[in-house]
């Protein structure tokens, strides 16, 4: 059993409602919930401005509930500094192990020197954090399918293996400072790029490297204000027949400034547009023809990987992985487990989001 956690065990029961009533609070975008006899868990998630990371940090709560464990839960909403802050408190008031969904994945290595001093484990949660030695573990989807997954969508839509061309696409990222980008784009721009040598696929913004495309903290009215650009600068006498976009957030700022632009019509249809995490909004705009897919990740069982890792390393156990070496973080080879995502759209949302219980119909409408 890990050392810290033994040495807290005779008076958890004692102290660790209040440590986690004093980690958290409403300036710093905190939730505690109670378990029983595990210890105290600290989860740091990035933002509340999104549908998926209310749903993350609320499964990752109730999966360590349900393991006996109490939860300190803190959103740092976007600002690296505040997280870090939020994570030095959790340390400073002995939470037994750390889950971080980093904002900034390069800002950890002295906070998490921190908590490496004070034996706390750490479980990168989703997005990997960078350049540091101390993270144990790493829990997230497969990243570089879920471009692959984007990009095979627009290739089979477009009919781009039967010879159908030119087409118009735009490329956008996610944000610049989360690693998950990096992987998202190799993972589209593998399938997509023959097409772009061939000018079956044009590009006519020109803006196809990544770091011309990223939109900084995934923000939809971020993405919308460069789509009006490009559409304003490069589309005044054609039209845009598909957009790669990596996020659903991204999807529907793109939509709107497409839909400001007169897309949406008969007479100039909306382009093919992917997107990813199945948010609602999102899913409706699939159903409504807006939207054209998204990458579903289920994020109960990412949550319930993350609980299941936490109670390992707790309890002296490897934790479940299937992936050792391939995640590097610049200091190490940080062992992982990856789940795999899936392609939704109209043809299968009720297949795979109703019946695996992940929305009901009702909220759907």
């Amino acid at each position: 059993m890990h050392t810290r956690r033994a040495a807290l065990s005779t008076i958890a029961g004692a102290v660790s409602l209040a440590l986690t009533l004093s980690a958290c609070g409403q300036d710093d975008g905190g939730a505690s919930a109670d378990g029983s006899e595990g210890g105290t868990i600290g989860v740091a998630m990035p933002t509340r401005a999104s549908e998926r990371w209310l749903t993350d940090g609320k499964s990752v709560v109730d999966d360590l509930a349900a393991k006996g464990y109490k939860t300190t839960l803190v959103y740092g909403d976007d600002d690296p500094k505040r997280q870090v802050a939020q994570i030095e408190k959790l340390i400073e008031e002995g939470v037994d192990a750390l889950i971080i969904a980093a904002i900034d994945n390069k800002s950890m290595d002295g906070v998490l020197k921190k908590a490496a001093d004070a034996e706390i484990p750490v479980i990168s949660y989703d997005r990997l954090i960078l350049d540091t030695k101390n993270v144990d573990y790493y829990v997230s989807f497969d990243n570089e399918q879920v471009g692959r997954l984007q990009a095979r969508y627009i290739i089979d839509k477009l009919g781009l293996e039967d010879g159908k061309g030119p087409f118009n696409i735009e490329l956008f990222a996610g944000s610049p400072d989360d690693n998950n980008t990096r992987y998202f784009y190799d993972g589209a721009m593998h399938l997509l790029k023959p097409y772009l040598d061939t000018k079956q696929l044009v590009v006519r913004s020109g803006e196809t490297d990544m770091d011309q495309v990223t939109t900084l903290r995934w923000d939809g009215p971020t993405a919308q204000k460069r789509m009006n650009s490009v559409l304003t600068k490069a589309y005044r006498s054609a039209t845009v027949d598909a957009v790669l976009s990596p996020y659903d957030g991204i999807s529907i700022g793109v939509l709107n400034s497409l839909k400001a632009h007169g897309y949406g019509s008969a007479a100039k249809p909306l382009p093919v547009i992917t997107g990813q995490d199945a948010e609602l909004a999102s899913v409706k705009s699939i159903i409504d023809d807006e939207q054209s897919q998204t990458v579903y990740k289920d994020l109960r069982l990412l949550a319930e990987m993350a609980a299941n890792m936490v109670d390992d390393v707790l309890n002296g156990k490897t934790p479940n992985l299937n992936s050792r070496r391939a995640y590097n973080n610049g200091a190490k080879p940080v062992p992982a487990y990856l789940l795999q995502p899936t392609s939704v759209d109209k043809s299968n949302y009720k297949d795979v989001l109703v019946a695996g219980g992940y929305y009901t119909a009702a909220e759907l409408k």
